[in-house]
């Protein structure tokens, strides 16, 4: 790839918050791999971002005297679409029925102005099929087909570590374990769905594990798990207890007894001992989930939705959340009783109320967090959850 690739954030990064408070659309992981790791390795370069202004000194854009490639950062690739995607000259692009797939630019994006379809001297459309994110829900929703597509391009012509003879698998040549991690005396059923075992992980003894499902490097099982797929676990994270179709993205804990279902859960969460979602209403009526946007509750059109949990949020032992339920970005959750099932960011309490998170807490329990990892609460990091402290302060009143 000559040019730089840009995977942009449009209209559709507001539906899609809390998650995105925190990183651009593209950083969302859906399958095994984030949606910018699935356009790095078929274009077999590096991919950029053109996201928020508060963002940009995280992801910022590279320099370049040439053209660019933009790529909508809410599109999943497949070989058809990246087939045309190349195909692009300069002042061309390609459009569904509402929203810019791709374009050459001849200059580093500036504004939206690139999804005017005027600005293009050439606008094609496509007859590709590709899975998209639009909602916070499409992401466990689409999880199952994701893993598979991720599944096939990362273990194409490469051999599986053996299966421990500890071990009962079902299907295990849909069962694949990378090098360094560790999987004893567990059931694995890939009948239903691959599983995919990353780097350094650990499945320990009596998990139970249906497929399709992804344990990504560095994280673990704990002892008895029961994970139902699709369910994907990020990387540095420790998962127990019982779960079924969720994401977690990375760098967060469920480690101990409790349920969780059809949820999405941040990065540097920590959910406490026998935390449980409702999935399901009572009625079986489709569920509600708060929109920002909107500001208010739209229907999911699903029967089962759990939680949407943003990054750095935190819930004590004996959290019960009701269905459908979103919480933002550094929230502190505890105490007996359901808590309402939109709980804005910094918030601190639960079901009998809640007063501000100040920042000063937030970032001394962000920094001991982080650094159990090796890791460190960078200015930038500091300087992007104080914007969204400042941004979601109407919430809290």
């Amino acid at each position: 790839m000559n040019k730089p690739v840009i995977l942009f954030d449009d209209d559709r990064r507001e539906n899609l918050l809390p998650l995105t408070f925190t990183r651009p659309v593209a950083m969302l992981r859906v399958g095994i791999l984030t949606i910018a790791e699935k356009w790095e390795k078929l274009l077999g370069a590096q991919c950029h971002f053109h996201t928020p202004e508060y963002l940009s000194k995280k992801f910022p854009l590279p320099q370049s005297n040439g053209e660019y490639l933009l790529i909508n950062g809410g599109i999943l690739p497949t070989k058809s679409l990246l087939s045309e995607i190349l195909s692009l000259k300069s002042g061309e692009a390609i459009f569904d029925k509402t929203s810019l797939i791709a374009a050459i630019l001849p200059a580093s994006p500036q504004g939206k102005s690139y999804l005017d379809k005027k600005n293009y001297s050439t606008i094609k459309n496509t007859d590709c099929t590709y899975l998209e994110v639009r909602n916070p829900w499409d992401i466990f929703r689409l999880n199952g087909e994701a893993i598979e597509v991720d599944y096939e391009l990362i273990t194409a012509g490469r051999k599986s570590l053996p299966i421990s003879n500890s071990n009962k698998a079902i299907n295990p040549e849909r069962i694949f374990i990378e090098e360094g991690a560790v999987v004893e005396c567990s059931v694995l059923n890939a009948s239903s769905g691959p599983i995919y075992i990353g780097k350094g992980a650990e499945v320990m003894e009596g998990s139970l594990v249906r497929g399709p499902f992804a344990l990504c490097e560095h994280s673990a099982l704990k002892l008895g798990a029961k994970i139902y797929g699709p369910t994907t676990i990020g990387p540095h994270s420790k998962v127990g207890g019982e779960v079924n179709n969720c994401v977690i993205f990375g760098f967060s804990n469920k480690a101990h007894d409790g349920f969780i279902g059809n949820s999405v859960i941040g990065e540097w969460c920590n959910l406490g001992a026998d935390t449980n979602t409702s999935n399901l209403k009572n009625n079986y009526a489709s569920v509600k989930l708060w929109n920002y946007p909107k500001g208010g509750f739209v229907d999911t059109g699903l029967q089962f939705c759990g939680l949407i949990m943003g990054d750095h949020s935190k819930c004590g032992i004996n959290t019960m959340f009701n269905t459908g339920t979103v919480v933002g970005v550094s929230a502190n959750i505890f105490g007996d009783g359901f808590p309402r099932n939109f709980i804005p960011s910094y918030s601190w309490g639960g079901a009998q109320g809640f007063s501000t998170y100040k920042t000063t807490k937030a970032f001394e329990t962000a920094r001991i967090v982080m650094g159990r990892r090796g890791l460190e609460l960078s200015q930038v990091d500091a300087d992007i959850l104080t914007h969204i402290f400042e941004e979601t302060a109407r919430y809290r009143h």
